[in-house]
């Protein structure tokens, strides 16, 4: 019966160390009397044995490594298959508490790794309004998306997103916010009045599968760059029901800045001539009208400014009824907002509650801008001041629940007081990525390129070798025509209104003169 050669050099494996390190080796033992044909080792064969037993073993551990690793990497993308298919799976069957039907109760401390994942993604198209939105004031398409809507996303590097803009949205820059609105310094302009400010965009099938459901998402822009804009609210509540939204409680107030973006028009513009809260409600309601029998949800999303304009319009929404379906069911209504201001008063917190609209603020607890306006009379003050100063016309409350990070736990980034940084989206990103909950360490959880802090912003240490502020056009835009000369590009036909705008906005019951 012959030993398999594997067994050989395993039983002679304990004394290979011997025959390299003594000059004068014992003879080796020999085998059991069974194997009769190794019972006799010479002298030459044992001078040799170290090396062919060597050999043998080193062949034998390359061949298993090898096979053992080919078992790892096969046991390893079957482990991120199955991950991924119970990811699906559970995102499919848990949408409801991601989009806060419980306040997302138990899912912040310590984080849940998919509701991580849903924000990042509505962060990125909170982000895709900046990447999209043209603010050279050089260019005559400036306070324009650069993109057609057909290809928003493609042209952002976005198709695995699984969603399709179905309409953009617009606002009159005729009110008292001149650093959020931005103009072209060329005597001929897209528009003169007008600034686009977000978008509304729908899953497509393949992506509703995923999700469990059909998502309606809202993007709202926020400010591009600096934070003057602060300096423009006129720090002054105004009922809601005086801009024509259904409230039933004159008390329920909201910052007048915020009201006017979203209700002002300007009827001699082509893209003014509804106001964004027109066009939102009507568009929201083509959505669901035109998906009957499926499962829905609304998710509105914003930074900045654009938190702030995406809490209101979740309100209105529901205020409205605009989220109830032909048949009587409800759509829920959620916000994921990044880096917002206060939005109202106390009774507009408890009227938006009352009403089932869920928020998730996610915030830098070193950032400014969350804590404005009501700096002083807020929702940190005693119930008893809150209740005493209710009828001021600055006192304040945030909505919803708060998911508070702090950028001093990132490793990566730099320790500088820049209050520019400290409200950037894509560090709040970056700081989702990497929070576990609170007092665990900073472990990024995804692949996301920690370079997208830097897009537009120096706030990445410098041995990471990712230069500031380095996201830019290629040639700033300019191209070559016929002739060699360096030019603006023309644009195709700028997105306006559906042609049967005026037909819903009847159908709602929205005021409009038109």
């Amino acid at each position: 019966m012959a030993i398999p050669l594997p067994m050989i050099a395993l039983s002679l494996e304990g004394q290979v160390s011997n025959a390299f390190t003594s000059q004068n080796p014992a003879p080796l033992p020999l085998l059991s009397h069974k194997h009769k044909r190794f019972h006799t080792v010479e002298l030459a064969t044992r001078r040799t044995l170290p090396v062919v037993v060597t050999q043998v073993l080193s062949e034998r551990n390359e061949s298993m490594a090898s096979i053992i690793t080919d078992l790892n990497k096969e046991e390893q993308q079957q482990m991120v298959e199955d991950e991924e298919k119970k990811e699906e799976k559970r995102l499919a069957d848990c949408w409801h508490e991601i989009h806060g039907k419980d306040d997302w109760i138990g899912m912040l401390d310590p984080m849940d790794p998919l509701l991580r994942s849903e924000l990042i993604r509505y962060g990125e198209m909170a982000q895709a309004c900046y990447d999209a939105f043209d603010f050279d004031p050089y260019s005559k398409y400036c306070g324009s998306c650069r993109f057609n809507r057909r290809r928003f996303f493609e042209r952002l590097g976005m198709t695995s997103l699984g969603y399709d803009v179905s309409r953009y949205i617009y606002a009159t820059s005729n009110i008292n916010l001149p650093n959020f609105f931005k103009t072209s310094r060329w005597p001929k302009v897209w528009s003169r009045s007008a600034n686009w400010i977000g978008y509304v965009a729908v899953s497509n099938d393949e992506t509703s599968v995923r999700l469990g459901r059909r998502d309606i998402t809202i993007a709202w822009r926020g400010t591009v760059t600096r934070l003057e804009w602060i300096a423009d609210l006129m720090d002054y509540l105004r009922p809601v029901s005086s801009d024509k939204i259904p409230c039933p409680d004159p008390s329920v107030k909201v910052e007048s800045g915020f009201l006017d973006v979203y209700t002002y028009k300007d009827e001699n513009c082509r893209f003014c001539k509804y106001s964004a809260r027109e066009q939102i409600l009507t568009e929201v309601k083509r959505l669901i009208q035109q998906y009957p029998n499926e499962e829905l949800s609304i998710s509105v999303t914003g930074h900045s400014l654009g938190a702030a304009l995406a809490i209101l319009s979740a309100y209105d929404i529901v205020e409205t009824g605009v989220d109830l379906t032909e048949d009587g069911r409800t759509v829920p209504v959620s916000v994921f907002s990044f880096s917002g201001p206060r939005v109202g008063n106390v009774r507009f917190k408890e009227r938006l509650e009352s009403l089932g609209v869920k928020v998730l603020r996610v915030v830098n607890v070193h950032d400014t801008v969350a804590k404005v306006p009501g700096l002083f009379f807020n929702e940190h003050v005693p119930e008893f001041v809150q209740k005493m100063a209710e009828g001021l016309p600055w006192c304040y409350s945030h909505v919803g629940v708060e998911l508070a990070l702090d950028h001093k736990n990132s490793p990566f980034l730099k320790d500088i007081n820049d209050p520019t940084n400290f409200h950037n989206l894509e560090v709040h990103l970056h700081l989702l990525d990497g929070y576990h909950g609170k007092g665990k360490r900073f472990v990024l959880s995804s692949k996301r390129d920690i370079a997208l802090v830097n897009k537009a912003a120096d706030f990445l240490k410098d041995h990471h070798l990712v230069p500031p502020f380095w996201r830019q056009d290629e040639n700033k835009g300019m191209v070559r025509n016929y002739e060699g000369r360096w030019v603006q590009p023309e644009r195709p036909k700028l997105d306006e209104h559906p042609p049967d705008m005026h037909h819903h906005i009847k159908q709602l019951g929205l005021a409009s003169d038109l």
